[in-house]
């Protein structure tokens, strides 16, 4: 087997026996690292703390990672202005936060035979939130439902929003 020993300069081909040898010698363990090269590559280190480095670097990864939620804010086709502002400040926070956006407009009894008051209400919709979102596809009617799904433009990182607005001179 080709050894590397635990400073990381190679040894040359060594016989396994041998290679146990001397990471016994130093108190270290002989780990395999390349099994299908040949010959197979195997390496003196602290197993032990190999791991637990690697543990390290998988956790900061995890922690700089942001996972994307689908949201869903419900409208009627009937809402009122202040309801709808409401809802839109809930999506716009959702956007901000860089999670999708699911818009859901619910037609219950007779509203079914006007469709186009939510057509006209998603539309609204997405000119309000233009700024922030586009459109993964076109409002589909799902039954009683229509629904459209907004992804969030690319744009500044998350959480850096109050950060970059500028200081402006105060007024009063």
């Amino acid at each position: 087997m080709r050894l590397i020993d635990d400073a990381g300069e190679q040894v040359g081909i060594v016989a396994t026996r041998d290679a146990l040898t001397m990471a016994q010698e130093r108190g270290l363990d002989l780990v395999e690292v390349s099994p299908t090269a040949r010959p197979p590559v195997c390496r003196i280190m602290d197993y032990g703390k190999f791991k637990y480095e690697q543990s390290k670097r998988e956790r900061v990864a995890r922690k700089k990672q942001h996972v994307v939620h689908l949201k869903e804010v419900k409208l009627r086709p009937k809402i009122e202005d202040h309801d709808y502002l409401t809802k839109l400040q809930h999506a716009r926070a959702f956007l901000e936060e860089k999670n999708k956006v699911k818009f859901t407009v619910t037609f219950r009894g007779r509203e079914i035979a006007h469709p186009e008051m939510g057509q006209k209400l998603l539309i609204r919709v997405l000119g309000d939130l233009a700024d922030l979102a586009s459109a993964e596809s076109h409002p589909r009617a799902e039954g009683r439902m229509l629904t459209v799904t907004l992804l969030p433009k690319p744009g500044k990182p998350v959480g850096k929003v109050a950060a970059a607005q500028p200081a402006g001179p105060a007024t009063g």
